[in-house]
């Protein structure tokens, strides 16, 4: 059994169309091979996995309706595409990319940029995020949204999830969150291909990135994000140098 990138494996499934341009901050980041999200962290970088390949991509901001030539929107090409230097794509570790774009955006209320947390303060299990994305909206779906979609998630237990991943060979570290469907829910609440590298709001707070999992909003087998850790954290400063 295969564990799936979530741009392989990604989207918002069961989730909801996102108020018009009520996340100024999401990026959608376009190739002829795939698409990820993406969080504007300053006017020139945006945050994303490092899966995501960004090969002639095309980084728009402002977007609610990506097949639309928004007058909202704003478009650029990527200079630098610069991964975790320990990123392994086996492990599925360390996935957490930055993007230089060419230019800088032009910050509105369409555009704004997401305020990096100022601690890694680990989130608790049970806790109520969410997560938004232009990905597929069925499990089996090959079509990505035109619109932007946002689901609530709950943050499961560390243990919990290894338990769950063993079977996988992954271990899920505390460099990660695992999220998916409230227990209760019959619902498939999860992100899915073309959802990954958007970003996980936990409590107001931007707190991950989503990564991977091995199906599409089913309820046994959560999501996995990169959990903005303080190393990361420094990292995004030393690369992007420093806070604005």
């Amino acid at each position: 059994m295969d564990l799936h990138f979530v741009d392989i494996c990604m989207d918002i499934i069961d989730g909801r169309e996102a108020a018009s341009h009520s996340r100024p901050y999401m990026a959608y980041i376009y190739s002829r091979t795939g698409s990820c999200g993406g969080t504007l962290i300053k006017q020139n970088w945006v945050l994303t996995a490092a899966h995501c390949v960004v090969n002639n991509s095309e980084v728009i901001l402002g977007a609610h309706k990506v097949k639309s030539r928004e007058n909202e929107q704003q478009r650029f090409s990527v200079a630098r595409a610069i991964p975790h230097p320990c990123f392994e794509w086996k492990k599925k570790i360390h996935d957490i990319q930055l993007l230089q774009i060419k230019g800088a955006a032009k910050l509105n209320k369409f555009v704004s940029v997401l305020k990096l947390p100022t601690t890694d303060m680990d989130v608790k299990p049970g806790s109520s995020c969410s997560t938004a994305g232009w990905g597929v909206t069925k499990p089996n779906g090959k079509t990505p949204s035109d619109v932007l979609r946002e689901v609530n998630v709950t943050v499961v237990d560390r243990g919990t999830c290894n338990k769950i991943y063993k079977k996988f060979k992954t271990e899920i570290s505390t460099n990660m969150l695992c999220a998916g469907a409230p227990k209760k829910s019959d619902k498939k609440y999860d992100a899915c291909q073309g959802d990954s590298g958007g970003p996980l709001i936990c409590g107001k707070e931007f707190s991950g990135i989503v990564s991977f999992g091995k199906k599409c909003g089913d309820p046994k087998y959560p999501g996995i994000y990169t959990r903005l850790t303080a190393r990361y954290l420094q990292w995004i400063r030393d690369v992007t140098g420093g806070a604005d």
